[in-house]
């Protein structure tokens, strides 16, 4: 989990809402998890929860820091994959991923950073005022009363 031995705090903390069925057609050469298909799957789940978080289904990926493999899984495993926003930026949203197997719990990568940038309808950053996380339905595009 975290290379830090101390607890991670609520703050830190990821929530785990997505699990995937590592399949034969997601193995590498190894016979493991293609880091590529992992990176795939966080890169989506990052996505929709942008586009939760911010109330817009125009949200791009603009940074992902580094990415750290701490084990891998096999075919059959169950994992799952948790994001958390760390910080909102005026045009963008900061957050941090981690994947664990489901049943051991074990770490099998960390993310500190993946960054999004709110889009307006021109394609260009711009300001979502919002400061907090949600796990509300308000902020599902087209949803909100200034939709």
């Amino acid at each position: 989990m975290n290379a830090d031995p101390r607890p991670l705090t609520d703050e830190e903390s990821v929530n785990f809402r997505t699990r995937k069925w590592v399949r034969p057609e997601d193995l590498n050469a190894n016979g493991t998890l293609f880091g590529g298909s992992l990176l795939r799957w966080i890169d989506e789940e990052a996505a929709i929860y942008a586009i939760l978080q911010l109330g817009n289904g125009r949200v791009v990926t603009k940074y992902i820091s580094e990415i750290n493999f701490v084990s891998s899984a096999q075919q059959g495993d169950l994992i799952e994959m948790g994001l958390r926003a760390t910080r909102f930026g005026r045009t963008s949203l900061t957050m941090r991923a981690e994947v664990r197997n489901m049943i051991t719990r074990q770490s099998i990568l960390t993310i500190e950073q993946i960054v999004f940038v709110n889009l307006g309808p021109d394609g260009l950053p711009a300001p979502h005022g919002y400061t907090t996380i949600t796990y509300d339905r308000d902020r599902v595009p087209g949803t909100s009363p200034t939709a």
